[in-house]
């Protein structure tokens, strides 16, 4: 069995245990007897050393020239490219999923760094026309100082340098807080960043449990920023927490999405949509495909496809080069998902493969779900409603285009969609009717490209974007300057014509 990892907290430069000295333990999820890391449990003391570090660099780190600090970053994507295959064998320990998806995880870490890299050379303002002579009128980006980034653990290197790098390249210095059941693959991401010569202070790492750690951090009254990616529950007391106290904040939170398979469709491609929308990693995503809105020419065909396959699929540790679906992250989600299942039942719909833990064999020591399809599923079903985070798809039947959108728009939540369909008309309509952040049309619900902007709309967010050039609007405060050169007094908004 492999040595569990010593993790400590990153302050200032310096790597860190816990004031108070508790630790906690990560465990493999695919193996629940492997230790693979002890981390500090932090609490209210760590993170007020981590924000005064912060601060501290913050004053220096905002006057580098942002060309200057893009490079660190490019560095970092370098670096990361060295040690990929490295970072993909810990996340598949500690977080579960398959090697494939574990090594697209570090990958999109790589493309953030080289994206955002280039950003720094593209930080524009906008000059515009004075309406008065002799002055000069522009705008700037400027940083907004000190950001929390509270991460899951599902993405353990991808959405940390979603956060990151965009928020370092404007000028900002950072605190991550990574979830408590991933803090190898956070630690080995800062020993990354560290490697590229960050000066102190800049990039900071906490360990802790949410609770604690991650509270004292958004309540801290010298954090300017809080970006947050996790529940709807937790995001929600993020947000009113920023709010009361005028933090800047970013919430990427749940997600209810949908793929509509139409009459026309090629159902082959939208198979594969479907298995991999559903049931990619564990379909712990947030835009995993929860729901499939089938029109009901195609229902039954379509059904029977999606058997067949589903039931080939095979649980395994995501080391396995041989499996297609990992474990879930840990017992405390295996039951919510288990739990979803009784609600299923109550509620009517029909189970018609999975739907229990898996235990036998080897996956007695895991989290492991067998893959799950819900029929009879009506919109109103808690299981058509609620995010399940789990390998669980639900069918619902439709007669036409316009009640798949409808179906498909009836939720709380505005995250990714996808509709499979031939009718160039049926596909210009659902990009303009679509209630979401991101549409496909013939894809899968699942995979987000570095440059475009990633959120949602409703209760999946607070309105921001991650990625893209939109990140920038995140991390940055738009300044106005004015330069008057006509030597005299000149007063804007007063009438002059009278």
């Amino acid at each position: 069995m492999t040595t569990a990892l010593s993790c400590r907290n990153y302050i200032n430069g310096e790597w860190l245990s816990a004031l108070g000295g508790a630790t906690l333990e990560s465990r493999n999820p695919a193996d629940k007897n492997e230790v693979v890391a002890i981390f500090p449990r932090s609490l209210a003391d760590d993170v007020n050393q981590a924000v005064a570090a912060a601060r501290q660099a913050y004053r220096s780190w905002r006057k580098v020239p942002a060309p200057a600090r893009a490079e660190y970053i490019f560095r970092v994507g370098e670096i990361l490219l060295q040690h990929k295959e490295e970072l993909a064998q810990l996340i598949s320990r500690e977080m579960g999923k398959p090697l494939t998806e574990a090594r697209g995880d570090v990958q999109e870490g790589i493309d953030c760094a080289f994206y955002s890299a280039g950003e720094g050379r593209r930080l524009f303002g906008q000059t515009t026309p004075s309406e008065m002579p002799n002055k000069f009128a522009m705008t700037v980006r400027m940083p907004i100082g000190v950001c929390a980034l509270i991460t899951p653990w599902n993405f353990p290197v991808a959405i940390p340098c979603w956060k990151a790098m965009p928020a370092l390249v404007c000028g900002n210095t950072v605190i991550l807080k990574p979830a408590e059941d991933t803090p190898a693959c956070a630690t080995k991401l800062v020993e990354i960043f560290a490697a590229a010569g960050l000066p102190p202070g800049v990039i900071n790492l906490v360990h802790g449990v949410g609770e604690e750690a991650g509270k004292a951090l958004v309540e801290h009254p010298d954090v300017d920023l809080v970006s947050f990616t996790g529940s709807s529950e937790t995001g929600a007391f993020v947000g009113a927490t920023c709010g009361r106290t005028h933090k800047r904040v970013c919430l990427e939170m749940g997600g209810k999405n949908a793929q509509v398979v139409m009459e026309d469709a090629d159902l082959e491609l939208a198979l594969d949509g479907a298995v991999w929308g559903a049931f990619g990693t564990a379909g712990q995503r947030c835009t995993a495909t929860s729901r499939l809105i089938l029109h009901r020419d195609i229902k039954e065909k379509f059904t029977a496809m999606l058997y067949e396959r589903t039931s080939k699929l095979r649980l395994g540790a995501g080391t396995d080069p041989d499996i297609d679906i990992g474990p879930l992250i840990n017992e405390s989600q295996l039951q919510r998902v288990s739990k979803y299942l009784d609600i299923a039942r109550e509620e009517g719909a029909k189970i018609l493969i999975g739907g229990e833990i898996a235990s036998e064999g080897q996956l007695k020591n895991g989290n492991f779900f067998k893959p799950t399809i819900l029929d009879n599923v009506t919109p109103e079903m808690r299981v058509a409603r609620e995010e399940i985070f789990g390998p669980v798809v639900a069918l619902i039947e439709v007669s036409s285009f316009e009640d798949a959108i409808a179906v498909l728009n009836d939720t709380n939540y505005g995250l990714s969609s996808s509709v499979y369909t031939r009718d160039i008309n049926r596909a210009f309509t659902a990009m303009r009717d679509i209630e979401a952040g991101i549409t496909y049309i013939n894809g899968p619900t699942i995979g987000a490209e570095v440059h475009l902007p990633f959120g949602g709309v409703k209760q999946t967010g607070n309105g921001h974007r991650e990625a893209g050039t939109t990140a920038l609007d995140v991390f940055t405060e738009w300044k106005s300057v004015y330069v008057d050169f006509s030597g005299s007094l000149q007063r804007a908004q007063i009438d002059n014509h009278s």
